[in-house]
């Protein structure tokens, strides 16, 4: 994961894993990306062992770090944040290295390779709404056309709502805007139909094991049109409706697959956008507005699955 330091008690989903673990009397060892290493076939981890609290400062670290080979572990939790760079790639062919005889992992490195958080929609053609990939203004107009004048534009790499535009016909900035994403047709974006429902909120829908888990809406303010969190979205409390659960059936056998058991779906009205497999958030948000504690039920199954 990233540095504790950097993280948000109050709101950052790894961090409510870290609690509900050690309320169960689980040890914490914490690593980043470049404390990975190999001798010969062997992946190892320099590793320190961690507590964290509620309180100020809000962790603390127990020794000053070991090497252990990652099969010493019951259970890894990859839960570093975008963007899956080279170094977050190299990492996740590390750590497929690991005996899975021994060692659970949260999720399947393979599965991380596999699924950009913006391609990975597109293996579930009846879910999504209208998309276009390209590097290509013209086709991106012609795109725009057919939706009515107005579509959204984001990079296949961005995240938290970053480099995310609502572009329309009138809009006299729209090259300067396509110029822009697609850095003068030299890399691919994506397209979507604009869907009026924004307006009354994002909904983030976490899922585990295939089953829906918790959502929440996020609602964009009046001058936004991203309902991300790192954007200033608002989150209110939310229900898990029959069409998300039919958007659930649709991924869950290609989610068991490619072993991404906890990810979080982006759903605009009917239409899903997005599936985050990286480290995708929210708990403590839907835990706050419902009342309930599903971190416990992710930690649940971490257990069931561990192989000793």
């Amino acid at each position: 994961m990233d540095p504790l330091e950097n993280v948000l008690p109050d709101k950052d989903t790894t961090f409510a894993f870290m609690l509900e673990s050690l309320a169960r009397g689980h040890e914490l060892y914490h690593l980043g990306l470049k404390d990975l290493f190999t001798l010969n076939n062997r992946v190892f981890g320099r590793a320190r062992r961690c507590l964290v609290m509620r309180e100020t400062p809000h962790f603390r670290f127990l020794d000053s770090g070991v090497d252990y080979p990652l099969e010493d572990f019951s259970a890894i939790f990859m839960r570093k944040d975008p963007p899956a760079d080279a170094a977050y790639l190299y990492a996740t062919m590390l750590l497929s290295l690991t005996d899975r005889r021994c060692t659970f992992i949260l999720n399947e490195p393979a599965g991380l390779r596999e699924a950009n958080e913006k391609l990975y929609s597109l293996n579930f053609p009846e879910a999504i709404p209208p998309t276009i990939v390209t590097y290509e203004i013209a086709r991106l107009k012609q795109f725009m056309a057919e939706q009515g004048g107005e579509m959204i534009v984001k990079p296949l790499d961005g995240h938290g709502g970053e480099g995310v535009f609502h572009a329309h016909s009138g809009d006299r900035n729209l090259n300067a805007i396509l110029e822009t994403v697609t850095h003068f047709e030299t890399r691919p974006i994506m397209a979507q139909r604009y869907l009026p429902e924004i307006r009354h909120g994002d909904k983030r829908l976490l899922v585990l094991n295939g089953e829906p888990l918790g959502c929440t809406l996020r609602v964009p303010r009046d001058d936004e049109h991203r309902g991300n969190i790192h954007v200033g979205g608002n989150c209110v409390k939310a229900e898990i409706t029959e069409r998300d659960r039919e958007i659930c059936r649709i991924l869950k056998p290609r989610l068991e697959r490619d072993g991404l058991y906890f990810v979080g779906l982006d759903i605009i009205g009917s239409y899903l956008t997005e599936v985050n497999v990286t480290s995708p958030t929210g708990i403590q948000e839907i835990d706050r507005l419902n009342g309930v504690n599903l971190e416990a039920k992710v930690i649940d199954f971490v257990e069931s699955r561990v192989p000793r």
